[in-house]
Order: structure tokens, then C-alpha cells, then sequence
């Protein structure tokens, strides 16, 4: 089954920036998110959103996928998505000679120590909690380290020895007529080493199934799409190998009054019908607290205020967003006969003066009319 293009997953052009990409990967994280969204497809949607976002956000895999398609990122394809380089070109002709003459594939990449795989986990946040930071523990179910051997994977009071085939080198050389090729070591499958006594608890592998506790330190001003890198706190890898990372993916929850766009903050305020005619001054909510605002009269629905400093700062640095409060106007409802009676008196005595944009309209309609039956 073809892979979908991944400007196609986040539903953008080719030539999109950065914050475009940012974007469009935020808005379908908060639909597709398992948490979310309870139905079965979701969450095979929401891994393709998050893979399109990882290359198309890393300079280095999107310039290759542009050039190569899926099989400049995915090293199963031809080997583009590796580092790149003169290394890569190696690895390939070690898996040709490999397959030629009987090895099973390897080169470098068959690693005497063979590193743990990095691992993923999902962190959602509340808006306030992403914009102030905090700590959080989580529970991540990987292998680790055993103890009763300390990750050597041999029993307790012995000790792996040295492969008699390879010498330690987890590879041998062939030759077949005028080639001489390195395969992996047939006697020790490439780790340099042998266990004659493996350990009862691990079976040799050095490591055990286990979940761990991790305090999970969030610097404030993170955003949806942002990971937190820890570490070593991957899988361990096998017989003592290095642990690989855990990357923290951070989702943030839809707010119910702000929407954040990078630094910026977002809401809409409904004034009522008087304060916007005559003016006046409201309070409207920042994440520091309640803050006066002042309407001037004859304010319209839509007319934005700029409120300085109240929006968020970014991880990264820089100075810190606005709060962008949008007024709608908020028509006045369960009238009495009284109210409806006075509002109807103030309609009569009002002219096309008071009314500029409805005069403009319905002057612009007649114009229209016009020109379509002269």
C-alpha cells in the first residue's frame, strides 16, 4: 500500500513555512488525538500527523524527502533516510555482498552494541499549564538495565568472553575471487562476544520489561508540536549496549476562551449593545488575572484591541505575545413590551447617519441591480 505525501497528512502546500506547518499539525493533533477523539482510525491518523510533522519540520529530512520521496526517510527504501553521506553509500554495498554471499546483511549498521531504540510518549497539558511550565511524573513501559546481571547479560559471578571466531570484532572478512567483503559473525550473530552462561532472569539479553517513573521537568512556554528530549531514558540496549532517548510529545488541550498562535493569544469578548454605542470600560480575562479594557463608542462587532504583554513567551525565547480581544456585539434578548417598545422609538429616530455601514450596503446593493438591467 502507497504512502500518503505528507504535505497531503497536514494539508498543506509544498512550499509551506515552518509556522504554516506548525499550524495545520496543531489544529489536527487536537481532532485526531486518541484521548480526543474515541474512534478506532483515530489514532492511526494521529501517528501519520505526527510523522508527517517530525520530517517536514527537520530541515535535513525534508530537503531529503523532497528530493526522494518516502524512501529518502525511510532507510528500508534505498537507504537515503540514514545520515546521508559516504557512510550510507557503504551500508548499502554491505547489504548487497551481504545478500550475495550468504550473510544476512549488516556492514556497520550490525553494531556489536547495538543502541536501544528511542521511544515516544504523548504528554497533553492544559494551555496554562504549557504557558507557565511545570513537573510531571510519567509512567513509561520499556526495557531496562537487569539487575542481577547489571545489563551483561551473563550470570551473576561470570562473565561473557571474547568470540574465538571474530576476535571481538562482531565481523569477519570473506573473500570471493577478487572481492573481500565483511559479513556479520556467524558464531556470535555480530555482538563480539559469547555467553555460555546466560543470566535466569534476563536469558542472556541483558535487559527485562518494565515500567519506570520518570519526573518530567516542562519548561513554560511550550506549544503543541514541541518535544522534550530526555536522555538515555529509552530502551536499553542489549548485553550493556547505551539506552536510547525518550522524546516527550507535547499536545496542548483546546482552551475554552483563548487560542494560542505562536506568542499571541486570541479570545473573543461580547459587550453589550449599549456599552458598544456609547463606550465604556469591561474586564476581560488575561492568564495573569482580570485587566480593564476601554471600548470607545461607536465600537463594531469584530474590532480588535491590542492588549501588550498579556499573551505568552515562547521556549524559545524572545519577547513576550499580546492578548488580541476581538468584541462582538451581543444583541439584547427576553425583552418586555417596554424595552422592545423603547428600541423601536429609538429606530424611528434614528437616520442614515447613525447607520453608515447599513447605508453603504444597500446603496452598494442598488448600484448592483442597476448595472444588471441597464
Amino acid at each position: 500500500m502507497s504512502k500518503r505525501d505528507l504535505y497531503e497528512v497536514l494539508g498543506v502546500q509544498k512550499g509551506a513555512s515552518e509556522r504554516e506547518i506548525k499550524k495545520a499539525y496543531k489544529r489536527l493533533a487536537m481532532k485526531y488525538h486518541p484521548d480526543r477523539n474515541p474512534d478506532e482510525s483515530a489514532k492511526e491518523k494521529f501517528s501519520e500527523i505526527q510523522q508527517a510533522y517530525e520530517v517536514l519540520t527537520d530541515d535535513n529530512m525534508r530537503a531529503r524527502y523532497d528530493q526522494y520521496g518516502h524512501a529518502g526517510i525511510d532507510p528500508q527504501q534505498g537507504g537515503f533516510g540514514g545520515g546521508g553521506g559516504a557512510q550510507d553509500f557503504g551500508d548499502i554495498f554491505g547489504d548487497v555482498f551481504g545478500d550475495i554471499f550468504g550473510g544476512g546483511g549488516g556492514g556497520r549498521r550490525q553494531s556489536r552494541a547495538q543502541r536501544g531504540a528511542d521511544l515516544r510518549y504523548n504528554l497533553e497539558l492544559t494551555l496554562e499549564e504549557a504557558v507557565k511550565g511545570k513537573s510531571v511524573e510519567i509512567k513509561v513501559p520499556t526495557w531496562v538495565a537487569c539487575d542481577p546481571c547489571d545489563g551483561s547479560g551473563a550470570k551473576k559471578g561470570t562473565q561473557a568472553q571474547t568470540c574465538p571466531t571474530c576476535h571481538g570484532q562482531g565481523q569477519v572478512q570473506m573473500r570471493q575471487g577478487f572481492f573481500a567483503v565483511q559479513q556479520t559473525c556467524p558464531t556470535c550473530h555480530g555482538k563480539g562476544k559469547i555467553i555460555k552462561d546466560p543470566c535466569n532472569v534476563c536469558s542472556g539479553q541483558g535487559r527485562v520489561q518494565k515500567s519506570k517513573t520518570l519526573s518530567v521537568k516542562v519548561p513554560a512556554g511550550v506549544d503543541t508540536g514541541d518535544r522534550i528530549r530526555l536522555a538515555g531514558e529509552g530502551e536499553a540496549g542489549q548485553h550493556g549496549a547505551p539506552a536510547g532517548d525518550l522524546y516527550v510529545q507535547v499536545s496542548v488541550r483546546e482552551h475554552s476562551i483563548f487560542e494560542r498562535d505562536d506568542n499571541n493569544l486570541y479570545c473573543e469578548v461580547p459587550i453589550g449593545f449599549t456599552t458598544a454605542a456609547l463606550g465604556g470600560e469591561i474586564e476581560v480575562p488575561t492568564l495573569e488575572g482580570k485587566v480593564k479594557l476601554k471600548i470607545p463608542a461607536e465600537t463594531q462587532t469584530g474590532r480588535m484591541f491590542r492588549m501588550r504583554g498579556k499573551g505568552v513567551k515562547s521556549v524559545r525565547g524572545g519577547a513576550v505575545g499580546d492578548l488580541i480581544c476581538k468584541t462582538v456585539i451581543e444583541t439584547p434578548v427576553n425583552l418586555s413590551e417596554e424595552q422592545k417598545d423603547f428600541l423601536r422609538q429609538l429606530e424611528a429616530s434614528t437616520t442614515h447617519k447613525h447607520k453608515p455601514k447599513e447605508q453603504g450596503f444597500f446603496d452598494g446593493v442598488k448600484r448592483f441591480f442597476d448595472d444588471l438591467t441597464s
